[in-house]
């Protein structure tokens, strides 16, 4: 794989002066293109053996484009805040948005290489974390991104010889350490581990581009060039390219569905509900507390009918936490920062640490209801979503975090009445808006979103449940008593990651 980037490449410094004037003013004319349009971000990872020039690029690229839209993001190990949380929490967070260019020294890549180098990852598991990276990159380019990765390479003597060049000159000296040089005697298993990953995640979407760095003429003009070349590619195209993303959505023939079958007739008496109420709101606070929730966090995801009572859920359950333990998060319609990102981008930003509880009043789970009736995404946004939903649900679990997804459903004339008592009640005017109205008028497709998002992503590690909420009281019971029961069930593993059985 790397036989290619060990012929001695070389520029003399002639073309090199030669060529470089028009190409910086080509890399900005396309830069400030990308920027007017905002169509789409580009994300450069940059990485490679040490002493290959992987800073000297960074700096070159930020010397031949304007820095004021450019980020550069370097990651070493993980700090205390990102270890308690999902381990691509803090790549989501960095990406650039919509117009601008993210380089990232040090990426995704490099604590799985680092892990199979140093043995605390087994070949399965980085194969594990490869197949994630290869989802979330095929994400980043669905979702219009221009993805770049460079692997600078040097033969075992060329490090050696460069590292020995950087340390005699002052200027560079600092550059060498003696970690340096302590890599060096693991080249070998380097190549290895760097070779397979290269390997498996070398896709159509996002193909590593491979470099010699030995000479730095033609490290700098290899990498300008084909930046260039990729950013005026993607400006000359209209939109994104449209690609078979899921397989078609089949409806059963007799008009049966998991809304369909629900008994919105149970109820619960007021007695009975009190208490209830307060068993479960007390059971619950006290695994709130339990030592065992600091290696976990907790996602609840309510969604459901409008006026099916998702808020008054929600309170009762905060009710039983401690207020500075849990966020609620509000989903309305995106920002314009929002817009500017990955789909997802602004429900990974609200992720709780261990230890904490997030709480979101609708999320990420609009784009395949909301968003598909309402025709604000294409179709093929919302069909590849389920899988990318559950990815995104997966990571989550194998951090440690519980996961807890509601519907609540109410029957259409139970919609209709408390519509009316809202708008007749002077302090529930503000719940009823006129797209309530209107979305009510589109009762049906609304239920057949929700029977594909069910069917579709209520899996083994995040299953949905389904709630009859025609009556409060039994809903509020019957969340309660679930989410006591799924924290229950978790804090019996010990170590606070999800365990393959």
């Amino acid at each position: 794989m790397f036989e290619s980037a060990e012929l001695g490449h070389k520029v003399d410094k002639e073309t090199f002066k030669k060529e470089v004037p028009k190409l910086r003013a080509e890399l900005l004319d396309a830069q400030y293109d990308m920027l007017e349009k905002k169509e789409f971000p580009v994300v450069i990872l940059i990485s490679g053996v040490d002493g290959s020039g992987k800073g000297e690029t960074i700096n070159l690229l930020y010397s031949w484009m304007d820095p004021r839209h450019i980020s550069t993001l370097a990651f070493s190990a993980p700090t205390d805040e990102e270890a308690a949380r999902p381990y691509m929490w803090r790549y989501w967070r960095a990406l650039p948005p919509k117009g601008k260019v993210g380089i990232f020294a040090g990426s995704w890549y490099s604590q799985p290489i680092t892990d199979r180098i140093t043995g605390t990852m087994r070949r399965s598991e980085l194969d594990e974390r490869l197949d994630d990276i290869n989802r979330f990159e095929a994400m980043l380019v669905n979702e219009g991104a221009l993805v770049l990765k460079f692997w600078f390479h040097l033969s075992k003597d060329s490090q050696k010889t460069r590292l020995k060049a950087l340390e005699k000159n002052p200027n560079t000296a600092w550059r060498v350490t003696k970690e340096s040089y302590e890599r060096l005697k693991t080249y070998d298993k380097l190549q290895e581990v760097a070779g397979h990953v290269l390997r498996v995640t070398n896709t159509a979407k996002a193909p590593w581009i491979i470099v010699e760095g030995t000479d730095d003429a033609y490290r700098s003009l290899t990498v300008g060039r084909i930046v260039l070349d990729a950013m005026q590619r993607r400006l000359k195209q209209e939109g994104r390219q449209p690609v078979p993303v899921a397989p078609p959505i089949i409806h059963p023939i007799d008009k049966k569905s998991v809304l369909s079958e629900l008994d919105l007739t149970q109820s619960l008496a007021k007695k009975e509900y009190e208490s209830q109420l307060a068993r479960y709101q007390a059971r619950l606070s006290e695994l709130a507390r339990d030592p065992r929730f600091t290696k976990r966090s907790l996602v609840l995801v309510f969604e459901g009918s409008d006026a099916a009572g998702k808020g008054g859920n929600i309170r009762r359950i905060g009710a039983a936490l401690d207020a500075r333990q849990y966020q609620i998060v509000p989903i309305a319609a995106p920002t314009e920062e929002e817009r500017a990102q990955p789909y997802l981008w602004r429900f990974w930003r609200h992720l709780p640490r261990t230890g904490r509880a997030a709480i979101f009043d609708r999320s990420w789970y609009g784009r395949v209801l909301v968003e598909r009736v309402e025709g604000f995404c294409a179709e093929e946004d919302w069909l590849r979503a389920y899988a990318e939903i559950n990815d995104f649900e997966h990571q989550l679990v194998e951090s440690g975090a519980v996961v807890i997804k509601f519907w609540l459903q109410i029957s259409a004339e139970e919609q209709l009445r408390r519509f009316k008592e809202r708008q007749d009640t002077e302090f529930k005017r503000f719940k009823i808006t006129d797209e309530d109205w209107r979305n009510r008028e589109k009762w049906d497709e609304y239920v057949a979103a929700v029977c594909d998002m069910v069917d579709r992503t209520s899996t083994g590690l995040a299953p949905w449940t389904l709630v009859e909420a025609n009556d409060k009281n039994f809903a509020r019971v019957k969340v309660l008593k679930t989410v006591c029961e799924r924290l229950e069930l978790a804090l019996k593993d010990g170590d606070g990651k999800y365990t393959k059985k």
